[in-house]
């Protein structure tokens, strides 16, 4: 509030001042003294020198006059001024050159410019001005330069800006412009220099460009521009420079057939063209810079960009260019930079590429190359980049290469190079970057790559390099990046001096041997340490703490003993923490609870004892937590449960926990692999039923009791549940399936299946007992032919008490007459007219003796009945 009333009383001065100098005052000192007014900023350079107390503004900062006193320039660029431009200064209207450029102006330009008509300079470049370009600024026919770029200037360009006919530089980038550009560009005859890139403008460029024959540059880039490039851009013999790079333009390219003599750089990069490079480009023989870069071309790299003798700069990657390179390249004795990677080049570089005696930069990575490096790009001694990487290139690398004194970067990566890298690489020159992994190499590591004390990326894992690591990796204070892994280096780690930019260091899968020096604390800012897999020994340095950045830290398959020190706790951004399978004791520090950022905890394989420690409720971030095989007993503690992140593994394997699973242990919803086998553990696994997550799950030789978990979700096999003898599967609800196990596991014994069992048992005996008497009484019946009516009377009493037996519910199974026979009457597989009809010459008074022997015979299909018999 206290500054818009000083404001207040500051326009209120200046009225008044301006009221009282009106009428005697020279030209433009009001105006300008208004103008002042207006801003919020004024440095003492302006405000010591405008007075209206001077007699003339013409010895103001900034200002001058012509000889009739009129102000006709006004230039207070890069003074900090801030605030508006107020309408005051269309009463300039003596004004050829307005410069008010790289200040922090902001509000709209005033439409009341529109009344200088004598302007032929407008610069309000680097402003904060908002709002559109007003149409009054077309009023300034005299106009020949006009530069507003930097600003947020919206909307769409004013058809009539364009009409200015004296216009010959328009800078209007960097803003929010909308719209399409105007057809009428192409009546700006006079126009030299248009850039209008880095806005939202839209549509096709007009073809009436063409019309535009003293264009010398056009910048078009960072825009959303659409359709073919116009065939009138061929027609612009005076073109120096073209860039419509990262638009959606398509079609061919058209350039190059007409007369291109004058064009330096041509930028085509991140466009949807169709096709490849037109040919006739080799006729733009002035051309110095051709960039397109991810433009979609295809088909060959055209023989005739040989004919470019000025070219310096050739970047065609990213594209999907195919065939060989042209030997004729090697005919651009100017060319400093080729860049070609990311294509489907093939065959042999080219012996001719040796040939560029002033190349600096090739890049040739991510294509199909094969075949040997000529010996003449190891001799050009202005090479600073040679990046090959991805392709098939062989070789040995000749001892040329240590005389490179240029060479900054080189990688190799992912060819099949081999032999031994010469020794005195890297003593004369200043490499930054040297990336070998991935080939054949073999022999002892350079020792002095980082002679230059410059090298900050060294790469050289997975090769054959053997001996030992050189002294010289650990005194490169400059290094970023450090991967030796996977060769057959031995010998103990070096010691580190002081290497504060060390970010990665990864040496696994060697054969170092000794002690983890205590001096790797020296590498201040490491985040990420890969030592795993080699044969290291001793215990854990305490000095480690101070690796206070540490990420990543990675000591498994070694020989490492004792305990995790408690100063270990200090990585408070510790991610992931793997020491599985060494030889480490003891418990874990309480004071671990402070890696509050840990995702991964891999202790498996060491001699760790107690329990599971309870303040690993305090990492909330855990995702897999792994803790098999080691010496960790008790049971498994109800807090287990409050580990909800974890989602990769929980392994508490080869342990000796003993009791029940906690019940908590069910709120791990996101766990995916759950491994507890080889314990003590005892108890129902039913808890187990609410991890919907689990896609593996091993609880085998424990002593778990009652059925399996119901997780249908899972292809549950018979090694997950080996060594409980008290597990079983449990039979289906419907009692309509057989419980004859699953995968060698036994049926559950419900309670109905004991009655059942029950029953059976019962009927057995009976069945037993009846066919001992059927047979005495069938002896009988041939011996005491006088008995055999009282004989069938009490066959037929057996049958029919046999026939109430059978009838329960666990003979239901057997078949049913479906029509003539009542619902309750069993039947067997033998059915009862087979014997009637199969003995038909047996008497009629014997065939009622059949059909109860036919009763007797029935077996029925429960299969509880069938375990009884045995």
């Amino acid at each position: 509030m206290e500054l818009v009333f000083a404001r207040f009383l500051l326009l209120l001065c200046f009225s008044v001042s301006t009221l009282a100098v009106s009428s005697s005052s020279p030209a433009g000192l009001v105006p300008l003294l208004s103008l002042m007014a207006r801003w919020t900023n004024v440095p003492s350079a302006i405000s010591s020198t405008w007075n209206s107390s001077h007699p003339t503004p013409c010895k103001w900062v900034g200002v001058e006059c012509d000889s009739a006193g009129n102000v006709v320039s006004l230039n207070l660029s890069s003074y900090g001024l801030s605030g508006r431009v107020g309408p005051e200064v269309g009463r300039l209207t003596h004004l050829r050159v307005l410069d008010l450029s790289s200040n922090n102006f902001t509000d709209e330009i005033p439409q009341q410019l529109g009344n200088c008509t004598q302007l032929e300079y407008l610069d309000m470049s680097h402003n904060g001005f908002t709002g559109e370009i007003k149409d009054d600024l077309s009023r300034l026919r005299n106009l020949s330069y006009l530069s507003l770029f930097s600003n947020s200037l919206a909307g769409e360009i004013p058809k009539s800006l364009f009409r200015i006919p004296s216009l010959e530089h328009v800078y209007l980038h960097s803003n929010n412009l909308s719209g399409s550009i105007p057809k009428t560009v192409g009546d700006m005859r006079e126009v030299a220099y248009l850039d209008l890139h880095y806005n939202n403008l839209s549509g096709a460029i007009p073809d009436s460009i063409g019309n535009c024959s003293k264009l010398r540059e056009l910048i078009l880039t960072r825009n959303e521009l659409v359709g073919v490039l116009p065939p009138t851009l061929g027609a612009l013999e005076n073109l120096v420079y073209l860039d419509v790079s990262r638009n959606n333009f398509e079609g061919k390219i058209p350039l190059g057939s007409g007369r291109c003599e004058n064009l330096e750089t041509l930028v085509l990069s991140y466009n949807n063209f169709n096709g490849g490079l037109p040919p006739e480009l080799g006729n733009c023989s002035n051309l110095t810079t051709l960039a397109a870069v991810r433009a979609n071309l295809t088909g060959n790299i055209p023989s005739t960009m040989g004919q470019l003798e000025r070219l310096s700069s050739l970047y065609l990657s990213e594209n999907q260019l195919s065939g060989e390179l042209p030997p004729e390249l090697g005919k651009c004795k100017s060319l400093k930079r080729l860049q070609v990677y990311s294509n489907q080049l093939e065959g042999e570089i080219p012996q001719e590429i040796g040939d560029i005696s002033e190349l600096k930069d090739l890049q040739l990575f991510q294509n199909r190359l094969s075949g040997e490096i000529p010996l003449g790009i190891w001799k050009i001694p202005s090479l600073e980049n040679l990046l090959v990487y991805n392709n098939s290139l062989s070789g040995e690398l000749p001892l040329e290469i240590t005389e490179l004194k240029n060479l900054k970067n080189i990688s190799l990566f992912n060819n099949h190079f081999s032999g031994v890298i010469p020794q005195s690489l890297g003593m004369n020159s200043s490499l930054l970057l040297l990336d070998f992994t991935n080939n054949k190499f073999t022999g002892p590591m350079p020792p002095h790559l980082c002679w230059g004390k410059k090298l900050e990326v060294m790469n050289l894992g997975v090769n054959q390099l053997q001996g030992s690591i050189p002294s010289d990796v650990g005194s490169c204070s400059s290094l970023r990046r450090l991967i030796l892994k996977e060769n057959n280096f031995t010998g103990v780690l070096t010691e580190f001096s002081r290497m504060p930019d060390l970010l990665l260091m990864d040496i696994s899968k060697n054969s170092i041997s000794g002690s983890i020096p205590s001096s790797l604390a020296n590498c201040s800012n490491t985040t990420a340490i890969n030592l795993s897999m080699n044969k290291l020994t001793g215990f854990l340095p305490l000095e480690l703490g101070h690796l206070s950045n540490l990420v990543m830290l990675n000591l498994s398959h070694n020989n490492l003993q004792g305990s995790l020190p408690s100063e270990l706790s200090r990585w408070k951004r510790l991610e992931t923490f793997d020491v599985g399978f060494n030889q480490l004791n003891g418990s874990l520090p309480s004071s671990l609870r402070n890696w509050t950022s840990l995702s991964t905890l891999i202790l498996t394989r060491n001699r760790f004892d107690g329990g599971i420690p309870l303040f690993l409720t305090d990492l909330g971030k855990l995702l897999e937590l792994q803790m098999g095989g080691n010496l960790l007993g008790g049971e498994i503690p109800s807090s287990i449960g409050s580990l909800k992140s974890l989602t990769c593994a929980l392994d508490l394997s080869e342990n000796r926990f003993t009791g029940k699973l906690p019940s908590e242990i069910g709120n791990l919803i996101l766990l995916q692999r759950l491994d507890i086998s080889n314990n003590n553990l005892s108890g129902s696994l039913v808890v187990l039923e609410e991890l919907d997550s689990l896609i593996e799950l091993n609880v085998s030789y424990n002593h778990f009791t009652g059925p399996i978990p119901n997780l249908i979700h899972l292809n549950l096999t018979l090694s997950s549940f080996l060594g409980n003898s008290g597990l079983c599967v449990r039979c289906q609800p419907s009692g309509s399936v057989t419980c004859s196990g699953s995968d060698g596991l036994s049926p559950c014994d419900s309670p109905r299946d004991r009655k059942s069992l029950t029953r059976a048992a019962t009927i057995l005996i009976a069945l037993a007992s009846s066919l001992i008497s059927v047979a005495v009484i069938v002896g009988l019946v041939f011996l005491v032919a006088s008995c055999r009516s009282n004989l069938l009377a009490l066959l037929k009493s057996m049958a029919f008490a046999l026939e109430d037996l059978v009838s329960t519910e666990k003979y239901q199974s057997c078949n049913k007459k479906q029509s003539t026979k009542k619902s309750n009457q069993l039947f067997c597989p033998l059915k009862e007219n087979y014997f009637l009809e199969s003995h038909t010459q047996i008497p009629a008074a014997d065939q009622q003796d059949l059909k109860v022997l036919a009763l007797l015979q029935c077996r029925p299909k429960s299969s509880g009945l069938q375990r009884a018999i045995g």
